[in-house]
């Protein structure tokens, strides 16, 4: 078969990719084009894709998305902004026989940590807000992490856990109207608690 009738190879999306479209439908939700429960229909859509390819059907329709027409998504950009904050990356951290207060600072997309006997205490109230996703990727042996969210936060808890698991209190289960926060990571004898912040 000659090599123009081969198929294009399909590219498999990444965070980055990932990430770009989801604050494509964050600006789109603050801008008054996507209703809640549709803004999270698609959220949910985008962190469920697999292919570069997948991304723009879930945007054609917003001009939030006009970068993100083509197949092949390009790179982040330098900057990127969640609606009106600048994204922030953590650096991983690991945490031993030990633990802290982490104040999650507005602009965060993701956190991680790995702990062994250990633990720390997330507080989320400053890093969410409506059509905000937080991912906390988060592996615990023997240990465990606190997690303090605001009102209306929906959490989803996307961990695997053997002899283990995550408790999320009912109050601290949310509509979504204040951002999603996403619980990923692996638990082995282990939970994390999640529960309304203190001044919530």
């Amino acid at each position: 078969m000659p090599e123009s009738n081969l198929p294009e190879p399909r590219l498999r999306a990444g965070d980055a990719e990932r990430d770009r479209a989801l604050n494509a439908l964050q600006r789109a939700y603050e801008a008054g084009r996507l209703d809640l429960e549709e803004m999270h229909e698609r959220q949910e859509k985008t962190l469920r894709v697999v292919y570069t390819d997948e991304l723009p059907a879930l945007l054609a329709d917003l001009p939030e998305a006009a970068d993100l027409v083509s197949p092949i998504v390009p790179p982040m950009p330098v900057a990127p902004r969640v609606g009106d904050l600048p994204v922030i990356e953590q650096p991983g951290t690991v945490t031993i026989m030990s633990g802290k207060k982490v104040v999650v600072t507005p602009g965060t997309r993701s956190v991680s940590d790995f702990a062994w006997w250990g633990g720390n205490t997330y507080d989320l109230t400053q890093a969410m807000g409506p059509g905000r996703i937080v991912t906390l990727n988060l592996t615990a042996i023997m240990a465990g992490h606190d997690i303090r969210v605001p009102r209306g936060v929906r959490v989803l808890d996307q961990s695997m856990a053997i002899m283990a698991g995550s408790d999320v209190d009912t109050n601290a289960q949310g509509d979504g109207s204040n951002g999603t926060l996403v619980i990923e990571g692996f638990l082995f004898w282990a939970g994390h608690s999640v529960k309304l912040a203190d001044n919530a």
